[in-house]
Order: C-alpha cells, then sequence, then structure tokens
C-alpha cells in the first residue's frame, strides 16, 4: 500500500500539540476577557451613545431614547446609565465581562447598570455562578435585567432575574430555571421567585414578578427610578418620556466575542468538524497548503470552545476514531466498510458529544450530509485526481523512464514525465526513493515498473517493429 506523506505525519503530530495549546488558552482566556472588558476612551465597538446605537436594541418611536441636551449640563447632571449585552450561553469569557463591567460602573460612578440578557443557561461551575450573582446583590448601584429582545433567561440563567434590581421582560421571551440543577443558596435571599418551568412574559406580569410592562428595552430604561427622564411629544403629538441620563452600551470585545462564540455548543462542535476534515485531506496533498493551516485553526478554536463544555470524552473519542476510519478507504480511493463504519461513529460521537447541552437538528443534519458528501464524493475524487491522469492513449507509457517519488516496496509513487502515478515492482523487487525505474505494464490505473539498471529490452513498439 502506498505510505503516507511526511507532511501528513508532521500534522498528525502537530493536531496533538495545538490541543495542548489550546487548554493553555481556556486557562488565560478569562484573564484575557477580564482585563479587556474595560471601557477605552474610543472603543466603539464596545460602547455606544443610545441616540448612536443602530442594533435590534433601540426603543421604537413610542419610547425615543435619543442622546438628548436638553439644557447644558443637564445631560451631565444626571449620571450615566450602563447597558450590558449579556448573549449566549454564561461561558468564563462572558461571566468575567459582566462582573468587570459591573465593577467597571461603579468606579466610573455610574447610576445603575442593566444587563440586557438574552441567555439558554451556564457552562460555568457553581463557584463562577455564585461569583456573579455575588457581584449583582454587592454592588452599590443597581443592577437591573431586561430579558430580550427575543429568546430569554432559562437554565442556570434565570437566577439573574431573581437577583435584579428592576426586572422586565419582552414580548415572546421566556424565563425559568428548566431542569437546570442550580445550587440552593443562589436561589435564596431573591427579590422575587425564579420559576421552575418556562413562564412567558405576559405570566410573569399577571404574578407580579415583572418590575414593569416593558416589551422595549427604551420604556425598561425610562422608567427605571435611577433614570432621570422628561416628557416630550413624539412625532404624533402623543405624550412620551426620554431619558435625561446618559445610556452607554457595552458589549464583549473583540477578542472576547470570537472566544464566547467559540464556546457555544453549535460552533465549537462544527469548527472540530471542519477541523479535522480537513487535516485528513491535508494528509494527501503535497505539502502543508491553506487545507492544513485552516484545519489547524479550526481545530484550535474548536478545542478550547469544547474544553469550556461540558463532554462526553468516549463521544469525542468515537469521532476522532471516525477520522481514521474514513482515512483508510480515502487512501483507497473507493469508499467501502470503513467509510460505512466511520460514518456510523460519527453519527454516535456528535449526537451524544455534550452532556447537559443540546444542538439543533439543523446543525447536525449540516454535519451529517457534509462529512457524508466528503468522504463518499468529494475526497475519494481528489485523491483518485492526484493520483491518478486520463487513461485514454496511454500505450506509449510501456517502456518510459521515470524515478520513484517514493520507495516502491512493492507498491509507491513514481513520476513519469512530471506526472505522479501510483506504480507497484513487477517482481516483487524493492526499488529506492529517486531510482531510475522503466514502466514495464499497466494495470487500471496503477503501473508496474521494474530498475533501470538490468532491463534486458526495449518494451516499446515503435513502428510496428521490434527493438530486437
Amino acid at each position: 500500500m502506498r505510505r503516507l506523506p511526511t507532511s501528513g505525519a508532521i500534522l498528525v503530530t502537530a493536531a496533538g500539540l495545538l490541543a495542548l495549546v489550546a487548554s493553555v488558552l481556556a486557562s488565560v482566556a478569562p484573564v484575557v476577557a477580564s482585563a479587556s472588558a474595560a471601557p477605552r476612551d474610543g472603543e466603539q465597538a464596545a460602547h455606544t451613545q443610545i441616540g448612536e446605537a443602530t442594533d435590534d436594541t433601540d426603543p421604537p418611536a413610542e419610547a425615543p431614547v435619543p442622546a438628548a441636551d436638553p439644557a447644558e449640563g443637564t445631560a451631565s447632571d444626571a449620571g450615566v446609565l450602563e447597558v450590558v449585552k449579556v448573549e449566549g450561553l454564561l461561558d468564563p469569557i462572558l461571566v468575567d465581562f459582566v462582573i468587570g463591567s459591573i465593577d467597571d460602573a461603579v468606579a466610573a460612578g455610574s447610576v445603575g447598570i442593566v444587563l440586557q440578557v438574552d441567555s439558554p443557561g451556564a457552562v460555568v461551575d457553581d463557584v463562577t455562578l455564585a461569583r456573579l450573582v455575588a457581584a449583582m446583590r454587592d454592588a452599590p448601584i443597581p443592577v437591573s435585567v431586561w430579558v430580550g429582545p427575543s429568546g430569554g433567561a432559562t437554565g442556570a440563567a434565570a437566577v439573574l432575574g431573581g437577583h435584579a434590581a428592576a426586572f422586565g421582560m419582552a414580548g415572546r421571551t421566556s424565563w425559568g430555571l428548566l431542569d437546570a440543577a442550580v445550587p440552593s443558596q443562589l436561589l435564596e435571599d431573591t427579590l422575587r421567585e425564579v420559576p421552575v418551568r418556562r413562564m412567558s412574559a405576559e405570566e410573569a406580569e399577571d404574578q407580579g414578578l415583572t418590575t414593569v410592562d416593558a416589551p422595549t428595552l427604551g420604556i425598561f430604561i425610562v422608567n427605571l427610578p435611577e433614570v432621570v427622564s422628561e416628557e416630550v411629544a413624539d412625532l404624533e403629538g402623543r405624550p412620551t418620556l426620554q431619558p435625561i441620563t446618559q445610556v452607554r452600551f457595552a458589549q464583549l470585545p473583540l477578542l472576547g466575542q470570537l472566544l464566547h462564540t467559540a464556546a457555544s455548543p453549535a460552533v465549537a462542535y462544527l469548527l472540530l468538524t471542519v477541523g479535522l476534515v480537513l487535516l485528513v485531506f491535508e494528509l494527501y496533498t503535497a505539502g502543508v497548503g491553506v487545507a492544513g493551516v485552516v484545519g489547524a485553526g479550526s481545530l484550535l478554536l474548536g478545542s478550547y470552545g469544547l474544553g469550556a463544555l461540558p463532554l462526553r470524552f468516549w463521544a469525542l473519542l468515537l469521532i476522532g476514531l471516525a477520522m481514521v476510519a474514513f482515512a483508510v478507504d480515502v487512501q483507497t480511493g473507493v469508499p467501502r466498510a470503513w467509510t460505512a463504519i466511520g460514518m456510523g461513529a460519527y453519527v454516535v460521537g456528535s449526537l451524544f458529544l455534550y452532556d447537559g447541552v443540546s444542538m439543533s437538528w439543523i446543525t447536525l443534519a449540516v454535519a451529517f450530509a457534509g462529512v457524508a458528501l466528503t468522504f463518499t464524493s468529494g475526497m475519494p475524487s481528489m485523491v483518485r485526481t492526484r493520483f491518478a491522469t486520463p487513461t485514454i492513449g496511454r500505450e506509449w507509457m510501456v517502456g518510459e523512464l521515470g524515478r520513484a517519488i517514493t520507495d516502491v516496496d512493492p507498491d509507491g509513487v513514481v513520476q513519469i514525465r512530471e506526472a505522479k502515478w501510483r506504480a507497484t515492482t513487477n517482481r516483487a523487487t524493492p526499488i529506492e526513493q529517486l531510482e531510475r525505474i522503466r514502466v514495464v505494464g499497466i494495470d487500471g490505473l496503477v503501473l508496474e515498473v521494474e530498475p533501470e539498471v538490468g532491463g534486458a529490452r526495449d518494451y516499446r513498439d515503435r513502428g510496428g517493429t521490434s527493438s530486437e
């Protein structure tokens, strides 16, 4: 059988080293996020004035929140309210960012802070979650929570609503612990009872759990007691409130967003899959190319994300073994039994990869279809193209001289007129790398060769005459 290129062995070794680097990155990433959580002068990506915000948190026309300055010095006298976006699973990056934002708001003398929450749960341990709750409860300024503009605060993230100074929910959002296992001490001394089941915004309002009916963030802000507002007329002449207090939005900085996104279940799973598939592809290419670099980067980010999520390691091992099975048939150029075994292992490993965290069926369907097409059609075709040339009119090759690209013992790769072919010795005679060879026959896409030295006859038939 043909030996793999040397670069393939190097990349397999590098993949193991990347996993070690990823574990180190996972330990230092929270420090990076915490250090970058503080707002900096001119950091427009992380902080914007509420009048300049263009995302879906902008209040609608019925409750406009422009950066108003009705009188000289009035806005500055009314203080600053911080709005921090809390989106996605509560992982170490996001938790450290929120705690740092609360500390920064206190140090800057802000009148309060609002957490805009859209989170399906938490993947941090109980100690880290308790740190976040303690930061909210012990802050000398009010820390409020608004759930929206869509999604909800479910799982362990629902605890934030119980400890918020003020609490509001947008329409079509939900709130509740569901099946999350939360330490009992985090549910004690709450300002409102945290529901166990999923509760809609209407139900929460009917039971008096929300502070104000706040379908939009703007309405929630102007009704906070720490916010100074004034009554103005909207475009249709109806009275409405707008804040005099300056409002600033904050979200994870660029590096924090990258790591936080990589730690989401679907993204980490897809990065793992893409990285492994590209590394298998790289085994059958000459040298280290774009596929190897992209695959190593994807595997690095995916390893960090998986390190922050609750994993079943046997399922992760099963996915790795599936790639080994795929590689066996890729080397032959034809999908056979090992491809079926690999696909079964990949499906089982994917379905049971996370412990307590689920992925959407769309993510799984895309991954299954992509891997199946890659290893049953795309990659075998690539290998056949790489190690074969057109089969029409190859009789001229019999008797041609070339050189061995690898050892032919008894199989290997040879080069004939700048084209590479798979080859085998016709008498099981080993041929060393770079040794001159002669083609003595063709069997499908495989050339039969022999050493040039010792060849007794010219196998080419020129003009219908024998060379003897």
